[in-house]
């Protein structure tokens, strides 16, 4: 079998699911919802040690809920996870959920990224921010960058937000015989994102006004210390989902498997000022081997971070990776390149 990276690729790869975005229009945040399928079991792992989130813990083994319905990526910190119910509403009237008696219950598991200081509290995602993602959802070519959850995220914030840069959101996806694998990421790390090469892609910057970068790792492993850090306002949030079949012990297993992509491309990683997880769905087609469905899951979710960092478009006083050199190239092929042909 060969693998082929799908063009533009997302969770709206896959037959059945489908993705939207909305932001708001008075300030840089927004919200991303991924629509499932029917029968659809989901898994989750958090490493990060500042976590936002709503739900989430159903997709954990030992609890009773056995599909998920939607999830739910958003800005506005806490705040935002009000986004959550729109699309719990939403769904309900479309007769979508759990049957319980009468009544249908949307299962909507979310999770936050912390951008208020871009957006200065002006808006935040709320109820309606979250129907209109859900109405905005499509199984076509997904947008990326300063989209959805995207729209404020930034990454580098050794020094605070005003010598970081731009993050955004991105997406990924391929195909190995009847198996599909594809990953959304929203990327407001607080380390750099590394280019395929170890060379820093975007980070922290030496000065507001500098296009210099300064490499975090490297600041830290010199003995440097931090004493007064900002709050914790980082966050890089990754989905990944497959047509494998899979039970919800298998699902976390494979989240905690496609944290490797993050690892591979963000430094520092995990760290106790990042909400890092990743979100698993799984719509249970095709038999996999999940080592190898791992392996496939990292891969595609770090091409999603790329794609997130170079999708996305500079704000005033917050370059993106593209405004370091205009002339410079895409950081990855995301479509061809990386991973050698499957036999």
């Amino acid at each position: 079998m060969k693998l082929e990276w799908l063009p533009q690729g997302s969770p709206a790869s896959l037959p059945g699911f489908r993705v939207g975005h909305a932001v708001r229009e008075d300030a840089p945040t927004g919200c991303s919802v991924v629509l499932c399928p029917p029968g659809v079991v989901g898994g989750v792992e958090a490493r990060g040690s500042a976590t936002g989130t709503r739900g989430l813990d159903g997709l954990l083994p030992g609890h009773m809920v056995d599909q998920v319905h939607a999830v739910v990526f958003t800005g506005g910190s806490s705040f935002g996870l009000a986004a959550c119910q729109g699309v719990q509403d939403h769904l309900e009237a479309q007769g979508v959920g759990l049957a319980a008696g009468p009544f249908r219950v949307p299962v909507t598991p979310g999770a936050v990224i912390f951008d208020l200081p871009l957006s200065l509290g002006r808006g935040r995602p709320d109820a309606a921010l979250g129907r209109a993602a859900c109405l905005a959802a499509s199984d076509g070519p997904m947008p990326r960058g300063n989209v959805g959850a995207g729209a404020g995220a930034t990454v580098g914030k050794l020094y605070g937000p005003l010598q970081a840069m731009k993050g955004g959101l991105g997406g990924a996806g391929l195909r190995l015989g009847e198996l599909y694998v594809a990953a959304l990421a929203v990327v407001n790390a607080f380390g750099d994102v590394l280019a395929p090469d170890g060379t820093i892609l975007a980070g922290a910057r030496r000065a507001p006004d500098s296009l210099e970068l300064v490499d975090t790792a490297a600041w830290f492993m010199a003995g440097n210390r931090r004493e007064n850090f900002q709050p914790p306002s980082n966050t890089t949030l990754g989905l990944v989902a497959t047509n494998a079949r899979l039970d919800k012990l298998a699902a976390c297993k494979l989240a905690a498997l496609a944290h490797h992509g993050l690892v591979r491309c963000i430094r520092p990683v995990h760290s106790v000022f990042d909400g890092d997880l990743v979100v698993t769905l799984a719509s249970g087609q095709v038999e996999a081997d999940l080592t190898g469905l791992g392996l496939l899951a990292a891969e595609t979710l770090r091409r999603a971070v790329l794609d997130a960092v170079w999708s996305a478009r500079g704000l005033p006083g917050l370059p993106a990776a593209r405004d370091l050199a205009p002339d410079r190239k895409p950081p990855v092929n995301l479509f061809s390149d990386g991973v050698p042909p499957c036999t």
